[in-house]
């Protein structure tokens, strides 16, 4: 994986410095998803294995299941015109004639770690007992934004299992103020 994360790395560069040039990072962003879970499908990966498929087949094909994505999901009339960007283009083109479309997964990661990177952005992946609320949101948002020097975006979720509490992920690190959480340390110490 780490050689998929390897070869994928400039490729996410170009793309993320083109965008943040030009002000369109959340649409690259965009193109990025819907083309990685378009080559995450099964009859796509044939397509790209097949070798009877020339390398402008592939690009298209890939460029024109994007733009029937954005038409449809904008709910505009479909005039065939192309949605995807010149840029956009060139790119799943030079993805094809490199045989790199397979990587765009690895690509979109990469991508939006030089986004955070750049933006000073951290992702914090909140896991509760129940919902949050605005006031839970806005207070937990805030001191770990203050603590961490950095705008923050919340991942949340919702796992009733916990009891009460929450466990917070920044990175490798997690920090875990559950009752769940509580329980197993007390469980632990006393058995040993």
């Amino acid at each position: 994986m780490a050689e998929l994360s390897t070869l994928a790395r400039p490729y996410a560069k170009a793309a993320f410095d083109y965008a943040f040039e030009n002000s369109v990072i959340g649409e690259w962003e965009d193109f990025l998803l819907i083309a990685s879970n378009v080559v995450g499908d099964s009859a796509f990966v044939q397509m790209l294995d097949n070798p009877a498929v020339t390398i402008d087949q592939k690009a298209e094909t890939l460029i024109s299941i994007y733009d029937d994505h954005v038409i449809s999901t904008q709910g505009q009339a479909s005039s065939r015109l192309s949605v995807a960007t010149t840029p956009i283009k060139n790119f799943v083109h030079q993805l094809a004639e490199q045989e790199r479309l397979s990587l765009l997964p690895q690509v979109l990661e990469q991508y939006r770690l030089h986004r955070a990177k750049t933006l000073k952005q951290i992702n914090v992946y909140i896991t509760s007992a129940y919902p949050l609320d605005d006031v839970q949101r806005t207070m937990i948002q805030s001191r770990l934004e203050e603590s961490l020097k950095a705008s923050v975006i919340l991942q949340e979720d919702v796992d009733p299992s916990l009891l009460a509490g929450a466990t917070i992920k920044i990175g490798d690190k997690l920090v875990d103020d559950s009752v769940r959480g509580k329980l197993k340390q007390l469980k632990t110490q006393l058995t040993a």
